[in-house]
Formats: C-alpha cells, structure tokens, sequence
C-alpha cells in the first residue's frame, strides 16, 4: 500500500484567531463610537428644533409687543380724556359717549389679543408687575400700592408695561 498523507483540517494558526479577534473587537468599537454619533446628532437635532420653535414664539411676542406698547398711551388718553370730561360736566356728551365707544374698541381688541390690565390698586407692591414713583404715609400697611399713576398691562403671562404706583410708607410718629 502506498502511504497517503492526509492533510490536517484548515485550522487558523493561533496568530490568525488572535488578528479576527483583534479585528471583532475594532468593528464592536467603531459601531458603539458610531452609535454614540447617531443619538447625539440626534439630540442635537432635537435641540436645534426646540430652540428655533422657541425663537419663533420670541420673536412673534416682540412684534405683538411693540404694536401693543404703541397703542398703550393711546388707551391712556382716551381714559384721562373720558375722566377729565365726566369731572368737568355732569350731563351727558355725545363727544364723551363717543370716545368710550372707541375706549370700549380697544379694550375688546386687547381682549383678544390676550392683554390684561394690572390690578394695582390695594395690592401689596410687586417689583415684578409695579414701579414705585414714590412713597406716601398711609393708613394702609406698609408697601401696599395706595395709588395708580399709570396702568400696567401683560400680554399673556409676559409683561407688557409695569403699573407706576405710589407706595404706602408708615406714617411717623412725631
């Protein structure tokens, strides 16, 4: 019989298990790196995406702001116009009647448009929604607003303008 020589199964020499091995390794590494990519680009989107809605709202309120604080000192006229001439005259003014009726307007239209005036009066002073022009003895506590120089408005929960108030002080004891 002739000798035949039988080759021994493929095996991978110990240096080539240990290089896929290297290898497998590098591929797991390189999908977790790129997985870590892929969820921060993602939140980076996520966060693109909020701030400019955010902007947008920002920038909408600005522009309803400035039209707002425009037509505020005109509301104000109007209602010095319609005190000063139900002080001045007891019977009624067809003029008079007519600037409420325009007075009524605008506070409808700033209804709708979500602004409210500031209560003020008799409320403790709020540096948030009140400018305190200056101080008065009172027989009301300390730091209650005890008069109303200018209305204060919000848009929403924003401030529009602040209430100028005279501010209650303790009366001194002398």
């Amino acid at each position: 019989m002739i000798p035949v020589e039988v080759e021994p199964p493929d095996i991978a020499p110990p240096d080539r298990a240990t290089e896929l091995e290297g290898k497998l390794a590098a591929a797991e590494k390189e999908k977790k790196d790129n997985w870590d990519r892929y969820l921060r680009a993602a939140a980076d989107l996520e966060n693109l995406r909020k701030r400019q809605k955010r902007e947008a709202e920002d920038a909408k309120y600005e522009a309803k702001g400035k039209v707002l604080k425009e037509m505020l000192p005109v509301v104000d006229n109007l209602e010095r116009a319609i005190e000063h001439a139900v002080q001045s005259s007891e019977e009624k003014n067809p003029i008079v009647e007519g600037v409420q009726l325009v007075l009524r307007q605008f506070v409808t239209a700033f209804e709708r448009l979500d602004v409210t005036g500031v209560d003020a009066m008799g409320q403790p002073f709020d540096p948030n929604l009140h400018e305190a022009i200056s101080q008065q003895e009172s027989d009301q506590p300390p730091g209650t607003v005890v008069q109303v120089l200018q209305r204060g408005y919000k848009s929403g929960d924003r401030l529009l303008r602040p209430a100028l108030v005279v501010v209650a002080k303790a009366k001194s004891s002398e």
